[in-house]
Parts: structure tokens; C-alpha cells; sequence
């Protein structure tokens, strides 16, 4: 039987290799598993330069033969990993061809150790007829990441390598960036996006909006060979710039559907600025009560002292306070009363409901249970599956794609 894994290679359009094993997967559950077996090859794990198109086509070819012989199906999966599976081969045939694809990439410090651990993180074996969900569950988790990859290129948003091959930013280009800042009209890079509550039957109700300028078509507009996320303490200095001109251009504003209602990200530096206090002068009294403000873990416990200090004069003047980018792993470190949070603001990933699961679950639940269901934003939510899985834990608030596009076709209808 040929190899699915030669569409990927010559570059055809079709369905995805992710797909495909999937569909391959559901069709051979309907049937007998008795002596099948799946081998999961991880080169996605290989150094940058070991793992080009040609050393991942020549790994393949490595299994042909079993393929071919033992009614076998191979795939190469779109971060250059292969899985393949096959019916009847011995283990110590494929054992071989596992070990001259090792041999292949040698000098790589993935495939160098003699511990088992250490060819763990090379090859993952399945005995399908006893493992067949766990494998079944893995090649949907594929299937979602890849699809969500594909969105983002449909969409127009870049994937997350979309630095790669970019320059470091250095003080000299923050500075012609600045000067830019300074006299450039940003309102064409400031961007909106709901945050809505998700009740019966996906009905969407917008709670307010969130305000920001689109930090990739900035970067693609001034400095299209720099990657401005590149030194962390100069995109910090980037993003107070930012706050200032996002401030100017809020008070500057028309635009009735912008003066309440929205949410914007701002660093603790900027709240303790003039320019933050010029901006609240702006604002009617009873607008203020609908504002939050967003704020970075790192720079809320960078300097606890002036997180307070802000956060105290942000309640007393009427605003909502909220922390920004919190995962599943990380919730379990905040206390929100203790921190005096409004909201807090969870993202969503692809793997989230696949970590999530048993123990892991009811531990997730009780931590947003703790900081108040009512209080979490579950944002980046991509597809229904994200909505889905947030409500499963209780929480009604939601933000992202998935979240305008049923906001658009509420409107339409």
C-alpha cells in the first residue's frame, strides 16, 4: 500500500497528513487491531538544519519497504514528525528501520544516549489492539493544532515562527520606531476584539471590547526585517511608547462606540504617568466604571510596591482591573482577591482539554472556582471546541475568533 506521506512530499494541495491519519485511524477501528502496531518517529525535536525537507523525505523512505509489505500507511506530519503503522511486521524489523533513521541524524543530540529514556524521546511505540484510544486521542491533538495553524495562514494572522529569519532589534531601530510613534496617525494599526458571554445555544452578548495596536502590522509596516519581540526589555520600552500614543489617541477620539466599554493593556509605569491622569481627566465619571485595564504578570510582580499603588488608584477612580495572560498551568499561583483582580484573563491552547483530564481536571475546576467563574476570560478561543470546553468548567465570558465570528453571524441574522 503507498504511502500518504508522498503528497506532503511533492508539495500537492489536499487534505492534511494530520487528517489523514486521523481518518486512517477511525476506518481501522471499525476493524480488527490484532497485530498492528504505530510507531511515532519525534524529528520535530532535531536541530533547525538536521531537520530540512530532504532529511525528513529520505527518514521516510527508510520505511517503505514495511509499508509496502505489511498493509502499512506512513505520514509525514506538518512539524516533520512521521507516524506510521503497519500489520504484522516484526519488532525486530521495524526495530531496524527505527535505528537507521537514528543512525541518519547521529550527530543530532536527539539521537545520541543508550538509555531507554534516551530513545523515548526519539520513537514512541503503540500496540494498537491495547492502545488504540490513547493513540486515537494523540492523532486528534494533531489534527486540532494543525487545523488551528491553518486558520491562522487563512486569516491572514502570521504562525507563531513568523520571526524566524528576522533580526534582532537593537536600540538604533527602537529609536527610528519611536520617531515613527511620534508623528504617525496609528488609528489604521488599532484593532478591536469582543469579549463576550457565551449563554444557550452559542447566542452571543458583547460585555465590552478590548483596544490594542496590532503589534505584527506595526513591526511589517516600519521595520519589516526586525522582530521587535526580540529583546524583551526593549519591547518593553516599545509597549510604554505604545501606551502613551493609545492614550493620546483615546482622548483624541470620535468615536461613540469607543468611549465606554473597552478594556485596554497598559504597563503600571503608564498608570503612575501624567499621561494616564490626562487621559482619566478625559473620560466622564460614570464612563470610568466600564473601563479595564489589562496588566502583565511580569509587570504586576516586577515591583509589587507600585502594582499596588496603581491598582489602588485604578479602583478608587472606578476602573476594573484585570490580569492578562494567565494558561492552565500558571492560574493555580494567583490569588485574586488577595491581588484585588477584577477579571482575570485565561488562553486558551489547542492541548489544554488533552492535559486537562482526570486529576488534572478537577484541579483546573477548583482554581477557577477559587478566582470566581465569573471573573475568568477565556480568550484566544479559536474554535467552538475552546467555548465548549470553558463552559464544561463553568466560565461565561470568551474572546476570540471564533467569538467574532459568531458575533458577526448574530448580526447578519
Amino acid at each position: 500500500m503507498a504511502t500518504l506521506g508522498s503528497q506532503a512530499r511533492q508539495g500537492q494541495r489536499g487534505p492534511s497528513q494530520e487528517y489523514l491519519l486521523l481518518d486512517y485511524l477511525q476506518r481501522l477501528g471499525r476493524g480488527s487491531l490484532e497485530d498492528r502496531t504505530a510507531v511515532h518517529l519525534h524529528l520535530s525535536r532535531l536541530r533547525p538544519h538536521n531537520r530540512r525537507a530532504h532529511h525528513i523525505r529520505i527518514a521516510a523512505a527508510t520505511f517503505e519497504g514495511i509499508v509496502q509489505n505489511y498493509e502499512g500507511q506512513s505520514f509525514i506530519l506538518s512539524n516533520s514528525d512521521i507516524f506510521f503503522i503497519c500489520k504484522g511486521a516484526s519488532l525486530q524489523d521495524i526495530d531496524t528501520a527505527v535505528m537507521k533513521v537514528r543512525f541518519l541524524f547521529s550527530e543530532d543530540p536527539l539521537a545520541q544516549g543508550d538509555e531507554d529514556e534516551d530513545l523515548g524521546q526519539f520513537v514512541t511505540w503503540y500496540n494498537l489492539e491495547n492502545q488504540f484510544d490513547e493513540v486515537l486521542d494523540l492523532s486528534k491533538s494533531l489534527h486540532r493544532e494543525r487545523e488551528r495553524q491553518a486558520r491562522m495562514q487563512a486569516s491572514g494572522q502570521q504562525p507563531q515562527n513568523r520571526n524566524r529569519g528576522r533580526k534582532a532589534i537593537e536600540p538604533a531601530q527602537l529609536a527610528k520606531l519611536e520617531e515613527f510613534l511620534g508623528r504617525a496617525d496609528l488609528s489604521n494599526l488599532m484593532r478591536r476584539q469582543s469579549i463576550c458571554a457565551v449563554i444557550q445555544g452559542n447566542r452571543v452578548q458583547p460585555v465590552f471590547q478590548e483596544l490594542y495596536v496590532s503589534i505584527p502590522d506595526l513591526q511589517q509596516t516600519v521595520l519589516p526585517e526586525y522582530d521587535l519581540g526580540s529583546n524583551k526589555w526593549l519591547f518593553q520600552h516599545l509597549t510604554q511608547t505604545l501606551d502613551t500614543r493609545m492614550l493620546s489617541m483615546l482622548m483624541r477620539n470620535d468615536d461613540s462606540t469607543i468611549s465606554s466599554s473597552f478594556s485596554i493593556n497598559l504597563n503600571v509605569s503608564t498608570i503612575l504617568s501624567p499621561q494616564f491622569l490626562n487621559f482619566d481627566s478625559s473620560l466622564k465619571a460614570i464612563a470610568r466604571g466600564t473601563v479595564v485595564v489589562e496588566l502583565q504578570k511580569i509587570d504586576i510582580f516586577a515591583d509589587m510596591g507600585a502594582y499596588i499603588f496603581a491598582r489602588d488608584f485604578l479602583r478608587e477612580r472606578g476602573y476594573r482591573v484585570c490580569l492578562d495572560g494567565m494558561t492552565h498551568l500558571t492560574i493555580q499561583f494567583i490569588d485574586r482577591e488577595r491581588l484585588g483582580l477584577d477579571l482575570v484573563k485565561l488562553l486558551w491552547t489547542p492541548d489544554m482539554g488533552d492535559e486537562a483530564q482526570g486529576d488534572r481536571l478537577t484541579a483546573l475546576k477548583e482554581h477557577i472556582d477559587r478566582c470566581g467563574r465569573a471573573r475568568i476570560i477565556l480568550c484566544r478561543c479559536d474554535s467552538d471546541e475552546a467555548v465548549r470546553f470553558g463552559q464544561s468548567l463553568g466560565i461565561t465570558m470568551f474572546q476570540g475568533r471564533h467569538i467574532d465570528k459568531l458575533l458577526t453571524e448574530r448580526r447578519v441574522s
